[in-house]
């Protein structure tokens, strides 16, 4: 008997041109999931005051202003429950789907999260919630526990520990991990137009920091490394991520973007750092123009898409030992994994790697393998599909 295809219904707060590691990693699913023979749509925040239909490679886009978390921390979310549950009926009877799956709705609103979980309770559709990240406070607390997510995926083993030690059952999470394009981000990508845009970079050691600018990534920590860097590579540029259309809920980015460039000018390394906004298309450039990538996140990154884009660009990442990320890069085998904070550390280990191009290939060839084996987009779609057939 032919399976049925699904019609599957998507809501997260962004979307490019919105960008960042949960919106990137929608465009790798969704589009996969068409190819599989899927009906896909997503609801997700209008943009730069655009509402209304669009469409991403076979993905129905819906765009509406009460999904803009930019503006909603803003205006603050009182009073909207009425417009947001006539808002998600409208998405619900136009795309009609058998499963609804939301991403990162366990915080931000909980007006949000008890209007689409009463419509699906309603409808007796299965709710599914990605945890994409967790936090530390009673908002994410309440979301968690109170609303009845019929299943939840979590992006990493780090993440479904945080929710267990929440009291959320572990039998009703799975560990999904992302998923990368791995025929787009290869190794000896042509690289060209990003030599033609940044003619700075070439022959030039490049360090590339695949993060939008911030403390919580560790940007500073990269920056204080470079200082010590640059005694033994004068020539090094650090590549930093500038940041555009992206949500800055708690609205932090500009003041620690002021700070980092203080930072950049105190240790006088203007020179030696190069800050761009850069699209979406020209990443798979950059990692290929890169020696070598690091995220020596602050924080405990949940997983970090940009690990499997450097890994499946045949490039070593050099990572911190919190979050998620330790669950993909393996020491000495495909990247290393510094203390948290220790920029010594990490220049030392920057500095190894762009002293011996073999240690950078070997690394580089095994984390190329480990994406083909375990991390493309088709391996993340059919577990993903595997997960909405047995709910559905």
């Amino acid at each position: 008997m032919r399976e049925k295809n699904l019609s599957i219904a998507h809501l997260h707060w962004g979307f490019p041109p919105v960008i960042g590691g949960v919106e990137t990693h929608l465009t790798i699913l969704l589009p996969t999931l068409v190819n599989m023979g899927h009906k896909v749509n997503l609801l997700t925040s209008s943009f730069e005051e655009k509402a209304g239909k669009d469409e991403y490679k076979g993905v129905g886009i819906f765009r509406h202003p009460v999904m803009d978390l930019n503006w909603l921390s803003k205006r603050g979310v009182n009073g909207l429950y009425e417009e947001v549950q006539a808002v998600f009926k409208m998405f619900f009877d136009e795309t009609k789907p058998d499963c609804i799956h939301v991403h990162n709705m366990h915080y931000f609103s909980k007006i949000h999260a008890f209007a689409i979980s009463e419509i699906a309770s309603k409808k007796g559709i299965p709710l599914i919630l990605t945890a994409h990240n967790v936090w530390d406070d009673n908002l994410f607390l309440d979301l968690m526990r109170n609303i009845k997510w019929t299943h939840i995926i979590a992006v990493s083993h780090f993440i479904k520990k945080e929710i267990a030690g929440t009291g959320y059952s572990r039998r009703n999470i799975t560990v999904i991990h992302h998923g990368v394009d791995q025929n787009i981000y290869f190794p000896g990508v042509d690289t060209r137009s990003v030599f033609k845009k940044y003619p700075v970079l070439k022959g030039k050691k490049v360090i590339f920091h695949p993060a939008r600018m911030g403390l919580a990534k560790g940007c500073d920590v990269g920056i204080k490394a470079l200082r010590i860097v640059k005694k033994t590579f004068p020539d090094v540029i650090l590549v930093l991520a500038g940041t555009k259309n992206i949500i800055d809920w708690a609205q932090t980015q500009q003041k620690d973007i002021a700070y980092l460039v203080n930072l950049i000018k105190l240790l006088g390394l203007e020179d030696n750092v190069l800050v761009d906004v850069f699209p979406l298309e020209d990443m798979p450039s950059l990692y290929s123009t890169s020696t070598i990538c690091i995220y020596p996140s602050s924080a405990s990154e949940p997983f970090g898409l940009t690990m499997l884009e450097a890994l499946s660009s045949g490039k070593p990442m050099i990572v911190t030992e919190t979050g998620g990320m330790p669950e993909i890069i393996k020491e000495g085998i495909n990247g290393f994994i510094i203390p948290v904070k220790d920029f010594e550390s990490l220049a030392s280990r920057i500095i190894q790697l762009l002293n011996s191009k073999e240690l950078r290939e070997r690394l580089g060839n095994t984390g190329r393998q480990m994406v083909e084996e375990q991390f493309t987009k088709e391996i993340v779609a059919e577990n993903t599909l595997k997960l909405y057939k047995e709910l559905c």
